[in-house]
């Protein structure tokens, strides 16, 4: 599978494209990160009560153990002081929903502010990368050697715009239709750089001749 380029030009651009997403995917993650913890300062007060909370219960039951000494009345006196704790428990456990509340939500926000700039551009590059592989992959299936080029010059005559044929030949079609074998190969260079693809060197022509 061809990943990238065989032309340094056309490499350094995907090169580049491949460093440019990696930042904006770091850039965002980091965003998503910094939002998250802003939102996770409104969780400041579920803390404060869910300490206050508990140390008023564990206060409370402290007092009713104590008078919980008293000959004769201690159980009776110790209840209001347990009722109390139980209150003050359940103020604790509110600033632990509090909390979690905020996590969730702060979790929420990060992930999506992060997510929705990354999927974009992550999607817009898959799909041109995708797109390179697949046609990098069917060309380099049918270039075995400079014998498969007329195929490439055809498709160049049909593809590539009319001042990059003009550089080529002043009539490039009939130069073509004549089998000329340096226009052939100079059409067909043009078009295989369009993919990323090197034409096939001297070597590939002879074992392409045999």
């Amino acid at each position: 599978m061809i990943l990238y380029a065989q032309t340094p030009w056309r490499r350094a651009r995907q090169l580049l494209g491949d460093l440019l997403v990696l930042g904006w995917v770091v850039l965002w993650v980091r965003v998503g990160q910094w939002v998250y913890d802003v939102v996770g300062l409104l969780a400041a007060p579920g803390r404060t009560l869910e300490a206050a909370g508990s140390s008023l219960a564990e206060s409370l039951t402290s007092a009713g153990d104590t008078v919980a000494r008293v000959p004769l009345v201690g159980d009776d006196v110790r209840a209001p002081f347990a009722a109390a704790g139980g209150a003050a428990d359940s103020i604790a456990d509110a600033g632990v929903e509090v909390q979690e509340g905020v996590h969730q939500m702060a979790l929420l926000l990060g992930l999506t502010v992060a997510a929705i700039p990354i999927l974009l551009v992550a999607g817009v590059w898959l799909a041109v990368r995708a797109r390179f592989v697949s046609r990098a992959r069917a060309a380099g299936r049918i270039l075995d050697s400079a014998a498969d080029l007329d195929l490439f010059a055809l498709r160049a005559l049909a593809t590539q715009p009319v001042r990059a044929l003009a550089r080529v030949s002043d009539d490039p079609a009939n130069a073509w239709r004549r089998r000329d074998p340096e226009v052939v190969r100079s059409l067909a260079a043009l078009e295989l750089r369009s993919l990323g693809l090197r034409e096939p060197s001297a070597a590939d022509d002879a074992v392409g001749s045999r």
